[in-house]
């Protein structure tokens, strides 16, 4: 059954295996929302990028970027509103992995690219940014079972750990839900994900810090 919010473009964002498209699924079949995901398995260079990081990073990062801004074009920001939207990607971090990846070099060549492809990307309304510590990351991913994935080294989600949390520091494109993911688990929990919708719809502006037992609004 729906359940209706005042957003009406919501992204979850958050490091790998920390449970965004998990919670997009959900929150799209609670909102009668159109589901608009990240396609990662149908990127060609991401498994030997997981194997061999130096030598498949730009390849990776630059598919990722040409789907995702394809993937958005269609939502055209005056007809944005029209529905309920919830995606499990923010075009904007694509900067994000691209700056923790690339080479000094690769990077300048990635924002080159970036700057001529990236016009005027659709706002969210709100961002719900997911965190959790890398053993809490690397138990789902070994857990989920997805091949690809079971070679992420630790040092690579330490950084991308990091570089999530200096972006979101500084973020303030739209109302930011930040939620502690390492103690709750709204994809398979009723309570979990009914305390969780409810700090979704308390939202209207700033940032709240979502955590099971203490909430704190900024």
């Amino acid at each position: 059954m729906a359940d209706n919010v005042s957003h009406r473009y919501i992204v979850i964002e958050g490091p790998i295996g920390v449970g965004k498209t998990s919670l997009a699924k959900r929150l799209a079949s609670t909102l009668n929302a159109e589901l608009i995901l990240e396609q990662a398995e149908s990127n060609p260079f991401l498994e030997r990028f997981y194997r061999d990081p130096v030598s498949a990073a730009l390849p990776a990062q630059l598919h990722f970027l040409f789907q995702r801004v394809q993937q958005l074009s269609s939502l055209r920001q005056d007809d944005l509103f029209a529905s309920v939207r919830v995606s499990d990607y923010l075009l904007e971090k694509d900067r994000l992995f691209a700056r923790v990846i690339l080479d000094e070099s690769e990077y300048a060549l990635y924002e080159q690219i970036y700057s001529r492809v990236v016009s005027d990307p659709p706002r969210p309304d709100l961002v719900i940014y997911l965190q959790a510590p890398v053993d809490v990351l690397l138990e789902r991913i070994g857990r989920r079972g997805i091949k690809a994935e079971q070679q992420i080294e630790r040092a690579y989600l330490e950084k991308l750990n990091e570089a999530y949390a200096r972006f979101f520091h500084d973020y303030d494109a739209a109302p930011l839900l930040i939620v502690n993911a390492a103690a709750i688990d709204p994809s398979t929990s009723e309570g979990d994900y009914a305390e969780l919708l409810g700090a979704v719809r308390r939202m209207k502006r700033g940032r709240l810090y979502f955590n099971p037992m203490r909430h704190s609004v900024i």
